[in-house]
């Protein structure tokens, strides 16, 4: 995967593809919320090795049963397919899968 920046409309088709995330300027965000405080932490650990395996590690922010996510890829001055990547991997532990 490549740190290229995506062009507008690459970043257009990307995001109707996750409609549960929202565009911020430079980044994507999204809000994770789940059962209890154990289940939160047990998705970030989940993910913290997809972000590893990627070398892309997000911007988050944990308060009891909710995660606030924003992703953007600092080297490369915006949004990347990375991004993308790690939010789709995101919801797919969020959903159980």
């Amino acid at each position: 995967m490549t740190r290229t920046p995506l062009s507008e409309h690459e970043i257009a088709v990307r995001i109707a593809a996750h409609p549960d995330w929202e565009r911020r300027s430079d980044r994507i965000a999204r809000c994770f919320r789940f059962e209890n405080f154990v289940e939160a932490f047990s998705w970030m650990a989940s993910t913290a090795v997809e972000a590893e395996r990627l070398n892309h590690h997000p911007e988050w922010r944990n308060v009891h049963a909710t995660v606030e996510v924003e992703l953007t890829t600092h080297d490369a001055g915006g949004l990347t397919a990375l991004d993308f990547e790690l939010a789709a991997a995101m919801d797919r532990l969020a959903a159980g899968d």
